[in-house]
């Protein structure tokens, strides 16, 4: 009987706790360029290869919202645009997301969830993209004259 009160009180706290681990980073990027947002996971056997998915927004109790990538561990199985591409070896846990040629509208947060089996274990983190306007930049910028007079 002990052992299934023991048990019991294990499984309360599970659902009591705040769930996984989320992870946060910030990642910052020129409009134009490619912006890699990094995420991995430890893959020390092949048993340990699994499925991901990158969405916009906040990761969710479940999977991700607005899906832009999903993988199932080996290669991408479900794109949404072209310009979303993972550049890393999977195999190897590189699941970093490069956003090719970004605009200001990449602007925002990123979910990187990592399926790992069993109950609240799957590896999420929160990645907050900026995207800023390039500076303009001429040749000879004081070649410009003020409208005003003195």
């Amino acid at each position: 009987a002990s052992t299934c009160t023991h048990w019991a009180q294990q499984l309360h706290l599970s659902f009591f706790s705040t769930g996984p681990t989320v992870s946060e980073s910030l990642v910052k990027g020129k409009v134009g360029q490619n912006i890699t947002v990094p995420c991995f996971y430890s893959v020390r056997r092949e048993q340990d290869i699994t499925s991901m998915c990158w969405g916009r927004g906040k990761c969710p109790a479940s999977k991700c919202y607005q899906t832009i990538i999903w993988t199932d561990g080996w290669k991408v199985t479900q794109q949404s645009d072209s310009r979303y591409i993972l550049k890393g070896n999977l195999v190897t846990g590189d699941v970093s997301l490069t956003i090719v040629n970004a605009v200001e509208a990449d602007s925002g947060t990123y979910c990187c969830r990592v399926e790992i089996s069993g109950l609240f274990n799957d590896q999420i983190s929160n990645h907050n993209v900026v995207v800023e306007k390039a500076r303009i930049s001429t040749a000879s910028p004081h070649t410009y004259t003020s409208e005003k007079t003195s």
